[in-house]
């Protein structure tokens, strides 16, 4: 009976524990609405001021003091069938990159992408947002290749308003979020800026290089890392 018991409040203790652990998460909406005010007022007087690395410092800054740790709020978007997709329903570590039509990636930006998600098709979901009517996102689709998942927040219809002003009007354009399995966000950085005067090919090396590096870093390393094994051990009476 006593072991009984004592097993009863093990049990008990470890949901508790989990419990507790899920309450104490701090998502990534929250941490906008405690920390962005200041961040965009210190970067605005960057830029005001043409003070384009001190611009740079501040965004790494704020990404790794305030939003690395977060936890991605569980955005509905939809997909190019109008389908909702919900950013839980991946299962695998998430590279999520938002874009827009108005944005021009580098040249070699979206070639490398789509090599990078035929090397990690069985281990990442490659997600592409754009926010643009749903006529101009599937055009824009045609550039990716099937293992990229394309969808859409169309801001016209005014149904989006939550996703918007967290992942659209916080960070600006282009910006890539490196999403853990378990939601967690690893990192959150912006494309690769370059010379537009170099060739397709030193861009596509360059943008290859950052999106591997981000990859293999914050996504790849964290799913293959055995999570730590704790035995609880009962001495019989």
């Amino acid at each position: 009976m006593k072991r009984l018991l004592l097993l009863f409040f093990i049990i008990f203790g470890i949901n508790i524990q989990a419990q507790s652990e899920k309450n104490d998460k701090l998502y990534f909406s929250d941490a906008l609405v405690m920390h962005l005010p200041k961040y965009n007022k210190e970067a605005k007087a960057a830029y005001k001021y043409r003070q384009y690395e001190e611009a740079d410092r501040l965004f790494d800054k704020f990404v790794e003091t305030k939003l690395q740790g977060t936890y991605i709020d569980d955005f509905k978007l939809l997909n190019l069938k109008d389908k909702e997709v919900a950013l839980y329903d991946y299962k695998k570590p998430v590279y999520l990159l938002t874009y827009a039509s108005w944005c021009i990636p580098g040249k070699g930006e979206i070639p490398a992408l789509n090599e990078l998600a035929e090397k990690y098709q069985e281990k990442i979901d490659f997600v592409i947002l754009f926010w643009d009517k749903k006529e101009t996102a599937k055009e824009l689709s045609k550039q990716f290749n099937s293992h990229i998942n394309v969808l859409y927040v169309d801001e016209t219809r005014n149904n989006h308003s939550y996703v918007v002003e967290n992942l659209k009007h916080s960070l600006g354009l282009p910006t890539c979020y490196l999403i853990a399995e378990d939601r967690e966000i690893m990192d959150i950085r912006r494309s690769v800026f370059h010379p537009f005067d170099i060739s397709k090919e030193e861009s596509f090396q360059l943008n290859y290089e950052a999106i591997d590096s981000a990859i293999t870093n914050n996504l790849i390393e964290k799913s293959n890392k055995p999570e730590p094994v704790t035995l609880s051990v009962i001495s019989p009476k």
